[in-house]
């Protein structure tokens, strides 16, 4: 069993920062692919950004890229969303989550097989 807590969250102007950190229970979390993905009221789930065991390689959504970094400490079993120039539109509960093992896909929800609980980021205009 794999338990992700998210925290970090909160209230932020529009252009503002905010950076969520999500940890893993298990030292298996360095073998495993971790994705970000975020859910708006009326909406479907959808995904924000991914990154590899190794951290080597990363991946986003067009909507956010080259305003959020995802990041990765293996030795401190955390994964971090690292967001700035928020938008209101990126208000949504964010929720991190564990590719599994045997999936090739990054983006699709389906390929995550242990998420956390969700925090709520607000941006106001």
């Amino acid at each position: 069993q794999v338990q992700l807590v998210e925290s970090g969250g909160g209230l932020v102007q529009a252009g503002g920062s905010l950076r969520l950190s999500c940890a893993a229970s298990r030292r298996t979390f360095s073998a495993s692919t971790m994705g970000w993905f975020r859910q708006a009221p009326g909406k479907e789930r959808e995904f924000v950004a991914a990154i590899y065991e190794n951290g080597g390689s990363t991946f986003y959504a067009i909507s956010v890229k080259g305003r959020f970094t995802i990041s990765r400490d293996n030795a401190k079993n955390t994964v971090y969303l690292q967001m700035n120039s928020l938008k209101p539109e990126d208000t949504a509960v964010y929720y991190c989550a564990r590719r599994d093992y045997y999936s090739s896909t990054y983006s699709s929800s389906s390929a995550y097989d242990y998420w956390g609980q969700g925090t709520q980021v607000t941006v106001s205009s």
